[in-house]
């Protein structure tokens, strides 16, 4: 039975046409391009959605339609579908958002002059994504690896007349590239040492080797984790997802809530060989936790909403990272799905998003009580995290870095408490139950569905426990300061800013610490060179509104 695989390989296929020849003159036949962009996307759903209850129904494995043998080593190219519960997933939830976001632009761009390469650009981004999430071939996916990054591209400098815009994307294009050459050098590696071409096989080599890898495998390692935070928009990279806001509001959905995983989804496909080498996940931990607690603090003082949720990307990203350095796949695979649909969401209603931030303002803390409200928040969430956990089996001494992972939902769950600690008068008895038993069920949710997952993703990526015994436990200890830190400078930050050195770390928090204008000048540098008209872009430094 290949019923899986073949529904999987035609998918993206109508949405590569669309744009290869229906969207050749696609301005000329705006109406046309977007009806059938539409159409393609409908049908890859559909797709998804057959395929998966075809597998689920019918066990099948990964099937071979073509094979063309490369030379110098480099195995073969390969027409291959990966056929397992990660791809389905991925599947699935992209072409879901590629549904979404191409039923929201079929209204948004009415009217647009240039509509028809909106859809047509658009479609092919769509198609060579899905692609890249099917293909068990190491070359295809690197084509449609460069394929999607190049058509993204031209969403991001849609309106070409805005000169941030077209700086915020040539950065990207600079670090995409690097990327790209990177990735391609870990493959070239891999293939001409292990003799695999695919995935699955790669996987299959890895399970029985022990020991320290080859040297060249270390380097392909360290070349793929460097194309991941190439790719993930992390601090000190982050300045081009932020600055990106100027393209078309779908555009940021898109880029938010599906391709900018690219980097998580490889670093998932080669979980198998992370495991083998400790510095990288090393590298992995400690560049995810600088991005989420960077970002963090950043977000805190941005005042514009779509770059408030460009840097709560960054930092999820950086979460993501560090989920997978731990060696957490599955909890990783998690994030993606809620942060995806929480992203998509956020930017597509970003009217209500405003709304919503219009409401909420931050409490003046006038004593000391509030710091020690806060203390006993986490402490009780924090028994709350244990006694769970021991209620799900958890582990303590085989499974640190999952319970690493409880302490952080321990400590968001601490802020719910701690409203709730704060209020007085009528109804605060109440309130304080009810927001305990939130945090319950919010702690009950997170090991359930850890458990779900690692049971719904099987071997298509490797046990929680493989890497939780060789993490350092003053690593892990790091992490939970981070953001015990974070939820104290939150607390204090009404009071902070009376200060004058924190006035100063406010004013340089605001402007990303400025680490992003070296990127900017380069980028201006290079569209300088090659004749863009980019005066309006140079950067400058921001100062917070009164």
């Amino acid at each position: 039975m290949i019923a899986s695989s073949l529904l999987m390989l035609v998918a993206p296929w109508p949405l590569l046409l669309v744009g290869l020849l229906v969207g050749i003159r696609a301005d000329h036949h705006a109406r046309w391009v977007k009806t059938l962009s539409n159409g393609a996307n409908w049908f890859a759903l559909l797709c998804s959605i057959a395929a998966t209850t075809i597998y689920l129904a019918i066990i099948q494995h990964s099937q071979t339609l073509l094979s063309i043998h490369l030379p110098w080593e480099l195995g073969s190219f390969a027409v291959r579908v990966l056929i397992n519960p990660l791809t389905f997933v991925m599947f699935v939830l992209v072409s879901f958002m590629g549904m979404i976001v191409s039923r929201y632009s079929a209204s948004y761009m009415v009217g647009d002059a240039h509509e028809g390469q909106f859809h047509r650009w658009l479609s092919l981004t769509v198609g060579a994504f899905l692609v890249l999430i099917v293909t068990d071939n190491i070359w295809g996916f690197w084509i449609s690896f460069v394929a999607a990054s190049l058509f993204l591209h031209q969403l991001l400098i849609f309106y070409r007349e805005r000169p941030i815009a077209v700086i915020a994307a040539r950065k990207k294009y600079l670090f995409s590239r690097i990327a790209d050459v990177s990735l391609f050098t870990a493959f070239l590696l891999i293939a001409r040492t292990t003799g695999r071409a695919e995935f699955s096989g790669i996987a299959q080599w890895m399970h029985t080797w022990h020991g320290s890898l080859p040297a060249s495998l270390q380097i392909a390692t360290g070349l793929i984790v460097l194309c991941a935070i190439l790719k993930s928009g992390i601090f000190p990279l982050h300045g081009w997802l932020i600055q990106v806001m100027e393209s078309p509001t779908q555009v940021s959905a898109l880029l938010h809530a599906g391709l900018i995983y690219t980097g998580a989804f490889l670093l998932l496909r080669v979980s198998p060989m992370i495991t083998h080498v400790s510095w990288a996940w090393t590298a992995l931990i400690l560049a995810g936790l600088l991005s989420v607690t960077v970002a963090s603090l950043m977000m805190m003082t941005e005042t514009n909403i779509k770059e408030s949720l460009a840097y709560s990307t960054s930092a999820q990203l950086g979460f993501m990272l560090m989920e997978c350095g731990l060696g957490l796949y599955s909890i990783a695979v998690l994030h993606i799905i809620a942060h995806s649909v929480y992203k998509a969401h956020a930017f597509l209603s970003s009217g209500s998003v405003v709304d919503n931030f219009r409401g909420p303002t931050i409490q003046k803390l006038t004593t000391t009580q509030t710091l020690g409200r806060a203390e006993l928040a986490i402490v009780i969430s924090g028994i709350v995290t244990f006694v769970v956990a021991m209620a799900f089996g958890i582990d303590l001494q085989k499974q640190p870095t999952l319970l690493t992972i409880g302490a952080i939902v321990a400590i968001a769950m601490g802020q719910l408490l701690l409203q709730a600690l704060n209020r007085s008068g009528v109804g605060a008895g109440t309130l304080l139950s009810r927001v305990a038993l939130l945090s319950i069920m919010v702690c009950s949710a997170y090991f359930g569905l850890h458990d779900l997952s690692s049971d719904l993703l099987g071997t298509s990526i490797p046990s929680d426990t493989v890497q939780a015994d060789r993490i350092p436990i003053w690593l892990l200890a790091l992490i939970v300061v981070a953001f015990l830190s974070l939820l104290h400078i939150q607390q204090l930050l009404p009071r902070l800013q009376k200060s004058a050195f924190w006035q100063a770390v406010y004013v340089n928090l605001y402007n990303g610490l400025y680490v992003d204008l070296v990127f900017s000048q380069m980028a201006f540098l290079h569209a300088s060179k090659i004749g863009k008209t980019v005066d309006a872009a140079n950067p400058q430094v921001r100062f917070p509104e009164e």
